[in-house]
């Protein structure tokens, strides 16, 4: 998982987006990956090669005739020693020349070199983009596995306004490390919810909890970057949607109730990572409720249970993940639960840890399996935990 200690191979050629990829290239040195700078002849027009040097540490390569180095076969090694081949920005030219197999330049000798995977970030005109050709090129580039990073759309430097604009720092880097990710959730469907839900007792009050929604969202990110088609149904939450996830915004308990059970039925995995309140206010005062003399007193309903309502409909071969907050006896509360919502994992974790519960970067949790068995990871970060979550839920899937 991440850019820690991979080796980019990344392509500037002639756009005006060439300027961006100094942001890209000082953004994955900070993640940890070593950086390869290739340059068309072109980008040069828009950007120094030693912009880059400066940025990597390593000679930026442009030429592919260049005298001045320790003698190999550049090209050859650079494609080795790539983990990932990246183009950013990438013209309508490189990505024909790349489409029909054309290597006249350092950039496109060295691509059809390598047998690293590739990420293409076309950046043009929108005329351009959107010409027939250009389209054709990168469906041909698709189909051979390539992996495209979709242009954003804009104001673009000529004027027009459309699609053609190189995405942002942050995509890229997604796309970056999603083509290096183990595409083992390809084709399946996955629902996490996340956060907290909130119960109004008027216009002014509500009834909810501590959640800051961070486990549910990293769940949502790392099925996403390992190929699934993700939605995310969330209650209110402080956090960004994650890339390549498909976000449904819900309040209530009964909302997500509702948003979560007529999806069901398509999903291949649930993973129930909300924290839904149990109760709600039993009436909704229509105006703030002002303050007496004495004491108030609300009247709770029980809300819908939405993971005993999917574990017993779920349907075969669908896994069904669930999680457990307790701040006393967390394994039998946690077994429990597993038993009577039909779950085939569930996730424990106590309050009452270091490093676990609501807000923090990290959890410590038990795992429990419809099988009776148990596992108990190390104190790790959310995203590592999801992982492992993941994980285990497509091994209990093939398993049958």
């Amino acid at each position: 998982m991440g850019l820690a200690g991979k080796t980019v191979v990344l392509c500037v050629t002639g756009g005006i987006a060439a300027y961006k990829a100094a942001d890209l290239t000082s953004k994955l040195r900070q993640a940890g990956a070593a950086v390869r700078v290739l340059m068309t002849e072109s980008a040069t027009q828009f950007i120094a090669p030693m912009t880059f040097e400066t940025l990597s540490g390593y000679r930026t390569v442009v030429d592919t005739f260049d005298r001045d180095f320790a003698w190999e076969v550049e090209h050859i090694s650079l494609a080795k020693a790539a983990d990932v081949f990246v183009i950013a920005p990438a013209t309508a030219n490189v990505i024909a020349k790349a489409a029909h197999g054309i290597a006249d330049d350092m950039v496109t000798t060295t691509l059809l070199a390598t047998k690293a995977p590739v990420v293409i970030a076309p950046a043009m005109n929108t005329g351009m983009y959107d010409n027939p050709v250009t389209q054709e090129n990168l469906r041909t580039l698709r189909r051979r596995g390539f992996h495209i990073v979709e242009p954003a759309a804009g104001r673009l430097a000529c004027g027009d306004t459309g699609r053609g604009k190189l995405p942002d720092t942050p995509t890229l880097l997604w796309g970056i490390e999603k083509a290096l990710a183990p595409q083992d959730l390809a084709g399946k469907r996955v629902l996490v919810t996340a956060g907290p839900t909130q119960e109004a007792m008027d216009p002014v009050r509500f009834l909810s909890n501590h959640s800051t929604g961070k486990m549910g969202y990293a769940l949502a990110a790392r099925a996403a970057m390992r190929g699934a088609e993700v939605t995310l149904v969330s209650g209110p939450t402080a956090l960004e949607t994650p890339h390549g996830v498909h976000r449904v915004d819900v309040v209530s308990a009964r909302e997500m109730h509702e948003e979560v059970v007529s999806r069901a039925a398509q999903q291949d995995m649930i993973i129930k990572a909300a924290a839904v309140g149990d109760y709600r206010p039993a009436e909704t005062a229509p105006e703030k409720l002002k303050k007496g003399e004495g004491e108030l007193t609300v009247t709770l309903a029980r809300n819908p249970d939405i993971l005993a309502a999917l574990g017993h409909s779920k349907r075969p071969g669908q896994m069904l993940c669930g999680f457990a907050m307790e701040t006393q006896n967390l394994l039998d509360n946690a077994a429990d639960k597993l038993r009577r919502k039909n779950c085939d994992m569930l996730v424990a974790n106590s309050l009452r840890d270091k490093g676990a519960g609501f807000g923090t970067d990290t959890n410590l949790v038990t795992l429990l399996y419809a099988d009776g068995t148990r596992e108990t990871p190390p104190l790790m970060s959310k995203e590592a935990l999801s992982d492992i979550i993941l994980d285990r839920l497509l091994q209990r899937a093939a398993q049958g």
